[in-house]
């Protein structure tokens, strides 16, 4: 069984910087791309950044490009996103996830799709204030 949790939620300053990180249990991490995610109540979940297994791809929300940074350490099974020049439209529940298959997706756009993925954690709330 695959347990993700999330870590680095808070409250913070519009323009200020947080950095979330994903830990995750079991000896498949590598193999998996993961991805961050964010919600509102009573809104859809939101992809936010998408990392390959081997961390040699990334992708990103048009929303954050720029301004988040996803990245991945495979020895430590950990997930990080460094976010930066936060904005209040940023604040949201953020949660970690890994993808259903391992390998790699040719059409990209599934590292965007929540229905990708089938491990996901508890998530930590990023509130930031204007």
């Amino acid at each position: 069984q695959v347990q993700l949790v999330e870590s680095g939620g808070g409250l913070v300053q519009a323009g200020g910087s947080l950095r979330l990180s994903c830990a995750a249990s079991g000896r498949t991490f590598s193999n998996y791309a993961m991805g961050w995610f964010r919600q509102i109540p009573g809104k859809e979940r939101e992809f936010v950044a998408a990392i390959t297994w081997s961390g040699d791809s990334t992708y990103y929300a048009d929303s954050v490009k720029d301004r988040f940074t996803i990245s991945r350490d495979n020895a430590k099974n950990t997930m990080n996103l460094q976010m930066n020049s936060l904005k209040p439209e940023d604040t949201a529940g953020y949660y970690c996830a890994r993808c259903r298959t391992p390998g790699i997706y040719y059409d990209t756009s599934r590292y965007m799709d929540p229905d990708e993925y089938s491990y996901w954690g508890q998530g930590t709330q990023v509130t930031v204030s204007s």
